[in-house]
């Protein structure tokens, strides 16, 4: 059976040929001629027809202001088309894939994987009782797309569908192809670049948008594949919650003075609205299908209570629902039901106090339907919306809160100095004593309340916390009961946050606490001092019944970001993998639960890659089962805009964690051999040092400052958030996404495999064999994964045009550096491949055909961009082509930061 009308060459000649009509319309035919030519001169360059891009730099050369805006916007544009045409090229292969078979990393090939190593119903079931997947949606500035023009492109991305999955007349046809010509001239004419800086509620509003959108609708689906599967392969299975988004969006304080109060609070109040709302369209579908009246059903008793119950706490909505449906009790219930949800939050009485209570309502529905002989009507329109409820609950996301240990520390030093305490004198274990013995006393030592005459941070961070406890009375402690704490370097930076939430009420010791208190540890300091850090809070009285209260389990994020920043991308990698196992052995030798939170980012650099391969590299004493990881930026629009490719996502993170998890309950340790360890030791430390002696040269920054578009990523309108922490230019002060920004768009993503070389060879220069890192290659997830995401890194670098960008730095400069990038680059190639023996660095077929199709389209962007940044001055013209370049390379790359 023919799924589709169309393929991806189709796609992308059309869409290419439809905006050269709509750039000769909008312009005229001498601007469509020049992006003709500079498009066939870098095709022609690619493909070997020239020797040279000299042609190509002086038509760009030429062109005046006006004109090079028209160019940037044309290819610009061409990449945001074509990135439609290989999402719809992936919903194609998940389709005709699943029509030929269970897809590899679907939930049906992990039922089968499960079946065929013997596992039985038993086992199975305990696999999936322990397994929670969180993925936690951030507002990190990574996301270069305005969100009118987002809108604009899923316009056309349904025309697009439509015409490859409907069978369609001829005056139908003409009908889709006019709209798409009309989607893609407003394009054209929408304004690609911000003028303003995006809000925080812009960035809290974008991420409801895919939860509200598509991951409401597809949740379900999952979930019903997933059953499907192993109801064919094993008996009596009960497939608990397995997922639990949550967000930073409108939360994240760290660096972000944008995020208030009562940003939090607008962010919590619309979240419910939305998701409340949603239920009650279910609640409206559902009472059109469940027509039953008591002449053919009955309903049993369970339900018939809940009915009664609900006549009396609504009696005059009661009345209006018997007239309405008289003798229809479902109906009536639903009825009843959709009251409750109007009155969530609501002055009235009668309203859900907590989800809970809804999914009781549900479930009782469900189990009358099935007692009555409607087990169809239940699975199909019922069970949905019983996923649904219990995954999204009456929060839709729940927040995560976040700030930096600095504040924390300077606000509980100021507010107990107005006690008589100089917190700020005391030593660290002096500061764990006071804090302990504030947190376990009944008294309140601080009132949050009193914040006259103090520091703005300091009011900022008692107000949180006063305004949190209020939060979690409002919405439930469901919806905001985690506190993360950037850059944790003592255990008195976590029992500060217990201490200001024991202020609060929110913690009540011991017995009680609202809050699960996370530390992030993302510097190298951080992660091998884990064992005291941890052991000391473990071994406190106060912070341990926290964690006993919080079902003996502990959260831990890891930060990829700044510890690739720090250490380079091999080191950064080893570091996180040892550390990680260091974490569950201090976790288990204390018998706490441990939860890992992966703060990855969408760069190769920053943990990003392949969802699925990165789960099933983990170690297995860290899969407990739980796991939580950061989506951002173009990760999240690329994973979740659309609803195939969203659902696809979800199947292979639930495939990848299932499989994980039942690994690491058959091999709770990991057996890794010496040689293994040893060499990865080896090559680490000789790896981290060749990368900070490349950043610690002097004129390495005046060198990024000059080969990299730092300067305009700085400036650009992409976040809420400031670029730097401090305002200064340093490696350390930058922050991780513009320093991987910078370098992606100079296609040189020195952050993806700088110092890999160094360290392998440094391996081998000491009586390493080859054989073995091919051995580790094949045998070790660990070290394949690093390896595979490295030649993704080294694959999408092109070092001719990163030596353009070179060129732009003084020569004394560029030879200093320049010439030791390109050494390092070209034995990475030669490394990577030769590890895992195959000719070339990329093993996807589409992929490549990917790099093919966008590289000779990107080459002109960025030849542009360099002539700019070479410019002295620049017009306002120049300024806006200059930010265009940025964009429309991110979107050629698909990647920022």
């Amino acid at each position: 059976m023919q799924l589709h009308a169309r393929d991806v060459r189709r796609d992308v000649r059309e869409l290419g040929a439809l905006l050269g009509d709509v750039l000769e319309a909008q312009t005229s035919a001498e601007a469509f001629e020049v992006v003709e030519s500079v498009r066939t001169e870098a095709i022609d360059y690619r493909r070997g027809d020239a020797d040279t891009r000299d042609d190509l730099r002086a038509d760009l050369a030429d062109l005046p202001p006006e004109r090079a805006g028209v160019v940037a916007r044309a290819f610009a544009t061409y990449f945001e088309l074509i990135n439609l045409a290989e999402e719809r090229e992936r919903v194609r292969a998940v389709r005709e894939g699943s029509q030929d078979g269970p897809l590899a990393d679907s939930v049906a090939e992990a039922a089968e994987r499960l079946a065929a190593e013997d596992a039985d119903a038993e086992e199975v079931q305990r696999v999936l009782d322990d397994v929670l997947v969180e993925p936690t949606f951030t507002a990190h500035p990574t996301e270069a797309r305005r969100k009118t023009v987002k809108a604009k492109l899923r316009a056309v991305a349904e025309d697009i569908e439509t015409l490859d999955e409907r069978r369609l007349t001829d005056r139908e046809q003409e009908a889709v192809e006019r709209d798409l010509e009309a989607e893609v001239t407003s394009l054209w004419q929408t304004p690609q670049v911000r003028e303003r800086r995006p809000e925080v509620t812009d960035e809290a509003l974008n991420v409801q948008w895919y939860l509200e959108n598509t991951l409401f609708d597809v949740v379900g689906e999952a979930y019903d594949e997933l059953e499907r599967a192993l109801g064919e392969e094993f008996d009596g299975l009960d497939v608990p919650k397995l997922f639990e988004f949550r967000s930073w969006a409108g939360s994240d304080r760290d660096g972000n003075p944008y995020v208030t109060p009562d940003v939090t609070a607008e962010t919590l109040e619309r979240q419910r609205e939305v998701v409340v709302s949603r239920y009650r369209e279910e609640c409206k579908r559902l009472s059109g299908v469940l027509s039953q009246d008591d002449r053919s059903v009955a309903v049993g008793d369970d339900l018939r209570e809940r009915l009664e119950a609900d006549l009396e706490r609504l009696p005059g909505v009661a009345e209006e629902a018997r007239e309405r449906y008289p003798d229809e009790p479902y109906r009536q219930k639903l009825k009843l039901m959709r009251e409750r949800l109007d009155r969530v939050g609501d002055v009235r009485p009668g309203g859900y106090d907590d989800a809970d209570e809804l999914l009781a309502d549900v479930d009782a529905i469900a189990a009358s339907l099935r007692a009555n002989g409607a087990e169809v009507i239940a699975e199909d329109k019922v069970d949905p919306f019983r996923r649904r409820v219990a995954t999204f609950g009456l929060s839709l996301a729940s927040l995560d809160l976040r700030d930096h240990q600095q504040n924390h520390t300077a606000a509980v030093a100021e507010a107990l100095a107005r006690e008589g305490i100089d917190y700020e004198e005391m030593d660290e274990d002096e500061r764990v004593e006071t804090l302990t013995e504030a947190i376990l006393q009944d008294d309140p030592v601080v009132d949050l309340e009193a914040t006259d005459d103090l520091s703005d941070t300091t009011e900022r961070v008692l107000t949180l916390f006063d305004r949190t406890a209020d939060w979690q009375d409002e919405y439930g402690v469901e919806a905001i009961d985690t506190y993360c704490i950037s850059m944790t370097d003592e255990p008195s930076h976590v029992l500060e946050v217990l201490f200001l939430a024991d202020q609060a009420g929110i913690v009540d010791l011991p017995g009680y606490s609202g809050l699960d208190v996370v530390p992030l540890l993302e510097t190298e300091s951080a992660l091998s001092g884990a064992r005291r850090i941890m052991g000391t809070l473990f071994e406190n009285e106060a912070y341990s019944a926290a964690v006993e209260a919080r079902d003996g389990t502990q959260e831990i994020m890891l930060g990829y970001s700044d510890s690739n920043k720090e250490n380079g991308f091999l080191a950064a990698n080893w570091s996180l993998y040892r550390n990680q196992k260091r974490l569950a052995e201090i976790c288990d030798d204390y018998d706490v639960r441990l939860r890992l939170f992966h703060g990855r980012g969408g760069s190769i650099s920053r943990g990003g890659g392949p969802m699925n391969d990165a789960l099933l590299a983990l170690p297995n004493e860290t899969v407990t089962g739980e796991v939580k990881f950061t989506e951002q930026g173009e990760a999240i629009a690329e994973k979740y805009a659309n609803p195939k490719i969203a659902e696809r996502n979800l199947e292979q993170m639930l495939n990848a964690q299932i499989r994980a998890r039942h690994e690491a309950v058959r091999e709770p340790v990991e057996d890794v051999p010496d040689e293994w360890a040893e060499a990865m030791e080896t090559a680490a430390d000789a790896a981290r040092e060749a990368y900070r002696d490349l950043l610690e040269t002097e004129g390495f920054v005046s060198y990024f400052e000059d080969a990299t578009p730092i300067e305009v990523i700085e400036e650009l309108n992409l976040g809420s958030r400031p670029a730097s922490r401090s305002g200064e230019r340093t490696v350390e002060d930058l922050r991780a996404i513009p320093w991987v920004f910078s370098w992606t768009q100079a296609r040189c993503i020195l952050p993806g495999w700088y110092s890999l070389a160094s360290g392998l060879d440094a391996y081998l220069d000491a009586g390493g064999d080859p054989e073995t890192l091919r051995e580790m290659y094949a045998e070790w997830p660990f070290f394949r994964t690093m390896v595979d995401n490295a030649a993704l890194a080294l694959a999408r670098t092109d070092l001719d045009i990163a030596a353009e960008y070179a060129q732009l730095a003084p020569a004394d400069r560029r030879e200093q550096f320049f010439p030791r990038i390109e050494s390092e680059y070209e034995r990475a190639v030669e490394l990577v491949t030769r590890i895992a023996d195959r000719d070339g660095l990329l093993t996807r077929e589409w992929l490549e055909e990917s790099l093919e199709r966008r590289n000779p389209y990107v080459d002109p962007l960025n030849l542009l961009q360099t002539k700019l940044l070479a410019q002295s001055h620049l017009t306002p013209e120049e300024e806006r082509t200059l930010r265009l370049t940025v964009k429309g390379i991110a979107a050629g790359m698909k990647n920022t930061g």
